[in-house]
């Protein structure tokens, strides 16, 4: 007999009244100005907080943060407490104090301890650091689908010691994102961002399962060199991608933003397989030696409105533009057409979720998954060691 994903819905109240519940939340998210500056990840796991506190739960959220800004989730907390009056913060998770909280905690209680990844043990799933953690709690829920390809302590380590499930935020991602594996077509893959050698993989598979890939952000610098295309002083990696780039479904940006200087300057770096860009010395102005690629131009986008107006099935995960600097408009661009489209359509990745949302876009995108690593590698692996530590 095959396992099966346990989910927390399952239980009944009677199961759950009570009991001291584990449950690993995302709570790594954007700090502006020493304030949490989104809070789409504790949205997403609202209802499965609700259904622990309405069935008589006392919940213990364990999470982690890793900012530029700060590295305590003392700077999340009041986020947590304006849903939750009486939330309390244990900022040594280990310390008497903490202790007597937990013993103290009533039914529908939330205590939030302090950021894991401050112990050592966390990272290395040390056995110790487990133990101690899951002595605190009857059973562990997981809600925290964009750490499940990370095999820390609090991922994959307590579930073997307390009864562990899948909380419903998982449950929702899974559920869209296996929608890939036998998609409606015409399907278009959309991949940006940089690090070619994490995404081969998922190229790999896609390249022959969508009508269309389509490669954007610094991944697409090494499919034009491997066209012969001039990239310049463009970022590119040491990763050999002719078996991707010589795929004709595989299309790039026709035109994109480059530095010139002190100039952001939009030209032509051709694209193979297509009529009118087939070659970059067709253009008097192209990408140049001293060039770096930052963004994708949005006319680029224009040009492969037809794959998308067409498209059943659209899956998009990173941005086509150095985001973090400012290079924003071929992002922006997409997010709009991929909005605009009647396609099925998923989104992830932290920049890419942010351009939609900027726009005001959210709410016309079918999906959004809360994972960006873990999504990445949940469509190439189609599962997770978080999802597989919690089968029964």
């Amino acid at each position: 007999m095959s396992k099966q994903l346990q989910f927390i819905q399952e239980c009944t109240q009677s199961d759950l009244k009570g009991k001291v519940v584990l449950l690993r939340l995302d709570l790594n998210m954007p700090i502006a100005d020493g304030v949490v500056a989104n809070e789409y990840r504790i949205d997403a796991s609202m209802p499965t907080i609700n259904f622990l506190r309405e069935s008589g739960a006392k919940v213990i959220i364990i999470a982690h943060i890793e900012s530029k800004q700060t590295d305590t989730l003392r700077i999340v907390f009041p986020v947590i407490k304006k849903r939750f009056e009486n939330a309390r913060f244990c900022d040594d998770i280990f310390s008497d104090t903490t202790k007597e909280v937990v013993a103290k905690m009533q039914e529908a209680d939330v205590v939030l301890f302090e950021n894991l990844r401050k112990w050592e043990g966390e990272k290395v799933n040390d056995v110790e650091f487990v133990k101690q953690i899951a002595d605190y709690a009857d059973l562990y829920v997981n809600d925290a689908f964009s750490v499940c390809h990370r095999e820390h302590a609090s991922v994959v380590g307590i579930p073997q010691y307390i009864p562990g499930y899948a909380g419903l935020n998982i449950q929702k991602e899974a559920k869209a994102l296996s929608k890939t594996f036998n998609p409606e077509y015409p399907f278009l893959f959309i991949i940006g961002g940089a690090k070619f050698e994490t995404k081969l993989p998922l190229l790999r598979k896609f390249v022959d399962v969508a009508d269309t890939v389509y490669v954007g952000g610094a991944l697409a610098n090494d499919i034009y060199k491997a066209r012969g295309l001039e990239v310049g002083t463009s970022l590119v990696s040491e990763i050999d991608v002719k078996e991707i780039a010589d795929k004709e479904n595989v299309r790039v940006p026709e035109m994109v933003i480059v530095k010139r200087g002190t100039e952001a300057v939009t030209v032509s770096v051709g694209n193979k397989g297509s009529d009118d860009f087939d070659n970059s010395e067709n253009f008097d102005n192209s990408v140049q030696v001293s060039d770096a690629i930052y963004d994708a131009d949005p006319q680029s986008i224009v040009s492969l409105g037809e794959i998308i107006t067409a498209a059943k099935t659209i899956v998009w995960n990173g941005p086509l533009g150095d985001y973090e600097h400012g290079f924003t408009l071929g992002t922006q661009a997409l997010a709009l057409a991929v909005a605009d489209s009647g396609a099925y359509s998923i989104v992830g990745g932290g920049d890419t979720l942010a351009s939609i949302q900027d726009m005001n876009l959210t709410d016309r995108i079918n999906f959004i998954s809360t994972g960006g690593g873990a999504m990445l590698d949940f469509l190439a692996n189609e599962t997770l060691p978080g999802i597989e530590v919690l089968k029964r």
